[in-house]
């Protein structure tokens, strides 16, 4: 296969289906500590696909994308039980705050319902 025809997301796309089922590189990818570990795991399986994809391909292309974010602490709320993520995680280094956002709202539906 040619990859060099494909766009990015074609060759994410066919990266993220080439993981389904590998048990090492699965593995790799849940002992990584941070996202650059990551990225790093992401990349050689990339290079060993011929795929040529970049570290600045995996940062912008979802799914990876996400899953990046994700390990970066990115997550607001863990689904199911809607705990803040601040509230989950206090040793992260990517602390987030939503209170303001959140009273921002209300304040905005109040008013509209009070006609202001």
């Amino acid at each position: 296969m040619n990859t060099e025809e494909l766009t990015v997301p074609q060759k994410v796309k066919i990266l993220v289906q080439s993981l389904d089922g590998v048990e090492q590189t699965n593995e790799a990818l849940s002992r990584c500590s941070d996202s650059e570990a990551m990225i790093n795991v992401l990349l050689s399986a990339s290079e060993k696909l011929e795929l040529d994809l970049t570290k600045a391909d995996l940062i912008k292309t979802a799914p990876i994308r996400d899953w990046i974010w994700y390990k970066d602490g990115g997550a607001l709320v863990q689904v199911g039980d809607g705990v803040p993520r601040y509230q989950q995680d206090k040793n992260s280094a990517n602390l987030r705050y939503i209170g303001g956002g959140l009273v921002i709202a209300l304040l905005f539906i109040v008013g509209m319902l009070t006609g202001f």
